[in-house]
């Protein structure tokens, strides 16, 4: 699932139109709809504002989007899966580092 597709199914659950969503975020319904289908990148603010408008899960979200964003940095190397596994052990690292 995608952070488009998971605003739309929300937005739709809830019954509201797309210009609804659009003008409780004081944007135009394009941007609303360039998002929902993927043509468009979300940014964080408008992240945690779908949170609020939507009344859901901002952390859900947050992954959708930035899935989307890594997914995006990731699609034009040669082995994304092995950028994916460095991340992945430079994240664990840094947890460590921390403690």
């Amino acid at each position: 699932m995608t952070f488009g597709t998971e605003i739309r199914k929300i937005r739709e659950a809830k019954g509201m139109l797309m210009r609804q969503l659009a003008a409780a975020l004081e944007v135009d319904t394009a941007t609303i709809s360039k998002i929902e289908n993927g043509l468009r990148h979300a940014t964080k603010k408008q992240v945690h504002d779908f949170a609020e408008v939507l009344e859901t899960d901002y952390t859900k979200l947050e992954s959708l989007w930035m899935g989307y964003k890594i997914y995006d940095m990731l699609q034009d190397i040669g082995n994304p899966t092995d950028a994916l596994t460095v991340a992945e052990e430079q994240v664990a690292y840094q947890k460590t580092k921390e403690k």
